[in-house]
């Protein structure tokens, strides 16, 4: 019997669930859609905006086919409330602090599940990944070279999430700082 996800070290998770890059795949805007239905219906007595981030959320450039989504909640509500209503409808709470909790669906202990979801629960505002998203839609050669960026590191850091998170830092700050000088007025 395999062991539980929470009793694995974070080395035996990286090797369960390595970095795999996919071309492009149309169903990630379905699978999207689909869970976004879901959470309205979760989150239905609250305002909230939900959004498609990372890299599924790019149009033509190779990712992970994991999609993930942003959740911002009001200032004035209490996180761990939705929290509780997001894990009470099968998503994995895998970190937390103050201003974001983060949840996983679709992760099991014999590897990936077919749709796989990591949702980013924050308050209002705090949408950094919005503005990349967009200015990457936007300007579809930078996008190509985000993709050549992280084609590059796929193999360096297959197994060290970390790693591949922070050798994309630099590139994808740079453009998020572009990306909400242009967009500014676009978020009031």
């Amino acid at each position: 019997m395999p062991k539980k996800l929470t009793e694995m070290t974070l080395e035996e998770l990286w090797q369960l669930f390595p970095i795999v890059l996919t071309e492009h795949d149309d169903r990630w805007n379905a699978w999207y859609h689909e869970e976004y239905q879901r959470l309205c219906v979760i989150l239905s007595d609250m305002k909230v905006r939900i959004s498609h981030i990372g890299s599924t959320a790019i149009e033509h450039i190779w990712a992970k086919p994991i999609i993930d989504i942003l959740v911002e909640i009001p200032v004035e509500k209490d996180m761990r409330y939705v929290k509780d209503l997001i894990v009470q409808n099968g998503y994995i709470c895998m970190a937390e602090n103050p201003q974001a909790i983060s949840f996983n669906k679709g992760y099991t202990e014999n590897g990936f599940a077919k749709k796989v979801f990591h949702l980013h629960l924050r308050y209002w505002g705090n949408n950094d990944e919005v503005y990349f998203r967009d200015y990457m839609n936007d300007n579809p050669k930078i996008a190509k070279e985000y993709e050549k960026l992280k084609l590059s590191l796929w193999k360096l850091y297959e197994h060290n999430r970390d790693g591949y998170t922070n050798a994309k830092h630099d590139f994808i700050s740079e453009h998020t700082q572009i990306a909400k000088a242009k967009y500014r007025e676009r978020q009031k």
